[in-house]
Order: structure tokens, then sequence, then C-alpha cells
């Protein structure tokens, strides 16, 4: 498109665009905020490491319920005010964290604000349904999800220089007070295209210039009778397990293993997170050329798939490295190929099913990630607590990817479409 088509036709929606990345790194900043001051927290609160277990967890529990029900909100009230109601909700509850004591407290939080975030990528993607032609949705969806990982690394930046400069109760505070101050530009900003007073009529033809889709979708029910939505789920449950580990558990490790403290805790946790932003190009990218030299998909994906999971395998030597840093460099690249490796289990999705049915099964496997990492922080807290170390969480974390890969293919032998019919 040249540049004068694309004057013509107004860039309005790239604003909206540019609001869902900013939700988008506001979420995962409000989330990864606990993480980074769980040691300072441990002793400032007294809470066990079975409890900081059920604190995390209570978070992931949460989210997997809100999962459930954040679709058909947001379809049911508007984009407009669905958005804002999940912003007000998971900025509130974000900045209750500096007005509790006790491990009940933060666990009571930590829910509110899982049910928050919760709503946040249904109602970005259905923003992008609205505002964009079929074309565009990839980089409209590229550049707002890229928001999670400038969250993850602005978290360890501005949290432990907030939290040493005004105390850790601030730190909860002006990260919840961002959210707001969001809001504050989503509501007079947004309006679906056909009613936005801001974009011309050029730039709405733009947008609505696909023809529309055809009726119905599938149902949950309608998906669980099928091998390969067991597949997924299962892989999705024992794999982004491991991820919620990491964002939950990573500064404590650091913390109990190397002395590692608020002061010095960015540097590691950037480190992890700019890999595995590597890491989630590179495992696209490996997959992509096998098939473009002639591979099946099947053997593309699986290759790919399994040559993360071998990388991941040193990540077990974690708690028994000297080094801090050969520790951090373990776990950057097992967080490098996990996501080369969520890069292609999400794509196996629209191998496997008809693009129909594809939302819904990747909503089944955002509910059971979720619930695994239910199942990964409580007994995270439950191992440190019992054992005093690290060792039985890194070595599932070493080979969780090798069995989920294993169950993925003797469920799917061969990655081939479902017969829906």
């Amino acid at each position: 498109m040249s540049e004068d088509i694309r004057e013509k036709i107004g860039r309005y929606r790239w604003t909206i665009c540019a609001l869902l990345f900013f939700a988008t790194t506001i979420n995962y900043v409000d989330r990864s905020v606990l993480g980074v001051l769980a040691p300072t927290l441990r002793t400032e609160i007294g809470w066990t490491d079975q409890q900081y277990g059920y604190i995390s967890g209570a978070f992931t529990l949460a989210y997997a319920i809100g999962f459930l029900f954040a679709g058909w909100f947001i379809d049911r009230v508007g984009t407009r005010l669905g958005y804002t109601i999940y912003l007000v909700l998971w900025s509130l509850a974000a900045a209750s964290h500096a007005l509790v004591r006790s491990a009940l407290g933060f666990g009571m939080a930590r829910f509110a604000l899982g049910i928050g975030e919760s709503g946040n990528f249904p109602a970005a993607i259905k923003t992008v349904a609205e505002w964009f032609p079929r074309k565009e949705r990839a980089l409209a969806t590229g550049i707002f999800n890229a928001g999670t990982n400038v969250g993850a690394v602005l978290a360890p930046l501005i949290v432990p220089w907030i939290a040493l400069t005004w105390g850790w109760q601030e730190a909860f505070l002006f990260t919840g007070l961002a959210g707001m101050v969001w809001v504050l530009f989503w509501w007079p900003l947004y309006h679906t295209p056909a009613r936005h007073p801001r974009i011309s009529p050029a730039e709405l033809a733009h947008i609505q210039s696909d023809p529309p889709d055809a009726p119905g979708g599938v149902r949950w029910v309608q998906l669980v009778r099928f091998r390969q939505t067991w597949a997924f789920a299962l892989g999705k449950f024992l794999t982004d397990s491991i991820w919620w580990f990491y964002l939950f558990w990573f500064p404590l490790f650091m913390n109990d293993r190397f002395g590692v403290d608020l002061k010095s805790i960015g540097l590691p946790m950037i480190t992890v997170y700019l890999l595995a932003d590597v890491g989630s190009v590179a495992g696209g990218w490996f997959s992509s050329s096998l098939l473009g030299r002639g591979w099946t998909v099947n053997a593309a994906r699986k290759t790919a798939m399994l040559a993360c999971a071998l990388c991941i395998l040193p990540v077990a030597l974690a708690p028994h490295v000297d080094g801090q840093w050969v520790a951090v460099w373990l776990i950057g690249l097992a967080a490098a190929a996990h996501q080369g490796f969520s890069a292609n289990i999400f794509t196996t999705t629209s191998d496997m099913f008809p693009r129909k049915a594809v939302g819904s099964v990747v909503g089944i496997g955002g509910f059971a990630g979720a619930m695994g990492g239910v199942v990964m922080n409580w007994g995270a807290g439950w191992v440190k607590q019992n054992t005093g170390n690290y060792e039985i969480m890194f070595l599932i974390a070493g080979f969780a990817y090798l069995v989920a890969l294993l169950i993925m293919h003797l469920l799917v032998p061969r990655l081939e479409p479902a017969r829906m019919e």
C-alpha cells in the first residue's frame, strides 16, 4: 500500500492498537510486581513458602476461572465498557496489595487481580477484530502482544526502583495507578468504527472491506471428544505451568540460592525475558524454515518442539550450579526454548482444526495452562516448605516439555485436521 493511499485511508485504527499495546504492557507489569517483591515481602509479611505458593496460585486459579466467561461478558456488554470494567477491576486489585498485611489478604488481592486480568486478551482480540481487516489483524495482534514482553522487562526495571525509593506499598500503588490513567485515554478515544467521529469514510470502508464472517462457531463441549483437543490442552497444562513457575518463583530462587536481593534482581530478570523474546521468534522461524525445505507440517512442528524441549533439559541443573549467572543463563535458555515451544504448540491449533474452531480450542488450552499454573505454584510452595530447596521443581521444569511432546505425539501421531463433521 503506497504512502498516498495510507494517507487517504487514515491511521486512527493504529491509535486503537497502541492503546491495546499499553494495556497489555500494564497487564504484565501488574502481574509481575509480586514476583519481583516476593523476597522482600516474605521478610516484611512473614509468610511461609507454602503460603506464597497459595498466594501465587490464587492468581492463576482466578485467571483460569475468569478466562471461562471473559469473552462472553465482553460480547454481552461491548468492548468499550467491558475493557473498562476489567481495567478498573485489575487496577484496583493491583493497588489493593498495598493495603494488606497478611498472607490471606495477599491471596484475596491476587485472586481479584486474576479475575480482572483474565479479560485483557479476549478484549484486545475482539478490539482487533472490530478495528482491522483480516490482512492487518496478525500485525495488530503482534503489536499488542509485544506488550507482554515489554511488561516483563519493565517490571524488574521500575518496581525495585520504586520500592527502594518509597517503599513496596508504593510499588503496588503506582503500577495500579497506571491502569486508571489508561482508562482516561480509552474511554474518550474508543468507539466502534461505525460510530466513531474521528475516522474517515475511507478508513471505515477499509476496516469493513472483508466479507462478513460465516455464522456459527464451535462450543467447547463439542471439542472435548477430539484427541487433537486433548493433545493441545495437555501440552498447555504441562508447559504453561513452567512459565508461571518462572514468573512467580525466579526472584525467590535467586534470593534463596545466591542471595540476589531487590537491588540486584533487575538485570537477571531482564536477561531471562530478553532471551525469551529471542526464543519466541527463533522457534517460529525454525519450523517455518523446515516447512520451506519441504518438510511435512507434522515433521516440522514436532522437530521444532523436540529441539526446544532438548534445550530446556539443562535447566534441571540450575539449583546445583555455583555461579548465579550460570543459573541465569540456564533459566534464560529454558525460557527462550519455552517460548519457541509455545509458538509452535499454538500453531498446531490451526494445523488440527478449521478456523471456526481455533478460538475455542485456544480458550480450552488457555484454561488448561492456567490450571497447570495453579498446580505448579501450589506444588512449588509445598516442595520448598518441606524440602528447603528447588531441586524437584527444576527437575519437573526440565522434563515437562519432553513429556508434553510425547503425550501429544501419542494422542496425535500425525498433525492433521480433526474431522468436525
